[in-house]
């Protein structure tokens, strides 16, 4: 969402203030990450709910649907970014600065992610899951596979697929309509997925001829070749609006549930057992697993590497 030219209707009763001194012009919404994940950050409730309202008021971004000690640590980044003193400081700077509701919001939806992350995880999934799902679809009328990573950041994850399925499953992509649907909340962050063109430090786990065939490098940076980047979709979805969730074979959700509290968590997985076709597969983070009613919703295929198939 663009955020408007002013903050006519925002109803917080607040003056507004400049925050001239405050903010730096290029602060990086990453700077001091590390230690504002170790080191939480005292937010007093009315602080807390006056950056809830403006999120909520100018960027769609509700904080209620997230767990509070892991929005405040994220926060709290921004707050050492600007030198701010305390949080009520940092709440008189961002009524007044557009340029700060834009960089925490990305600090808040930001996902730091890499190509064939955990890489024992998307082996599984290119030894054992996609073979399965090609049957599967080869056996229905529509031979369509539709694949869904969600929490997308800059597309690392999807691409990924897109890399598996070109490398390993030419011959029967020629035979099945298959789509990838990435999703992700924030707008800047899938404009740059679209560009595919990446860092040293995302491409850490490529191997040289997978580097070679489908990445052209220039300078310092890799840029992925079109015909991969064809393969996926992407488009910005909120992921508490369930009724948008897509029909899919297999969705990829990983180190999103994290962040949302366990209600929000279970209404999720409930969508995702939904749309997810017979016989489907969910594939979680490391640090996720299924509890409560979700065990209902799936049975286990490889608990370590947290993949899971609708019942």
């Amino acid at each position: 969402m663009h955020c408007a030219g002013n903050w006519t209707g925002i109803d917080i009763a607040f003056s507004l203030f400049n925050g001239t001194g405050l903010v730096k012009p290029d602060a990086n919404p990453n700077e001091d990450i590390n230690l504002a994940e170790d080191t939480p950050l005292d937010i007093s409730p009315e602080s807390f709910g006056t950056i809830g309202k403006v999120l909520k008021s100018l960027k769609g971004f509700n904080l209620d649907c997230y767990k509070d000690k892991c929005i405040k640590r994220r926060i709290g980044i921004r707050v050492r970014a600007t030198h701010c003193k305390t949080a009520e400081d940092y709440c008189e700077l961002l009524l007044g600065s557009e340029v700060e509701l834009e960089l925490l919001y990305k600090v808040l939806t930001i996902h730091v992610s890499q190509f064939f992350r955990n890489p024992l995880t998307f082996r599984k999934v290119k030894e054992e899951i996609i073979p399965q799902l090609i049957q599967q679809c080869k056996n229905r009328e529509q031979r369509e596979l539709r694949l869904w990573s969600v929490g997308c950041a800059s597309g690392e994850e999807p691409y990924s697929l897109a890399i598996i399925l070109k490398e390993h499953f030419q011959e029967d992509l020629q035979d099945l309509n298959v789509s990838i649907l990435a999703t992700d909340v924030d707008a800047d962050t899938l404009q740059a997925a679209r560009a595919g063109v990446y860092g040293e430090d995302r491409m850490a786990e490529v191997p040289d001829p997978v580097k070679t065939r489908y990445f052209t490098q220039v300078g310092s940076k890799y840029h992925l070749l079109p015909e991969i980047k064809e393969m996926v979709t992407f488009r910005q979805s909120d992921l508490f609006d369930t009724s948008s969730y897509p029909v899919s074979d297999l969705i990829l959700c990983r180190n999103v549930l994290i962040y949302f509290e366990r209600s929000q968590q279970q209404k999720i997985m409930a969508g995702f057992a939904t749309v997810l076709e017979q016989g489907g597969f969910l594939v979680l983070g490391k640090s996720e697993t299924l509890f409560g009613p979700s065990r209902e919703l799936f049975n286990t295929v490889c608990p370590i590497e947290r993949i899971y198939r609708a019942v």
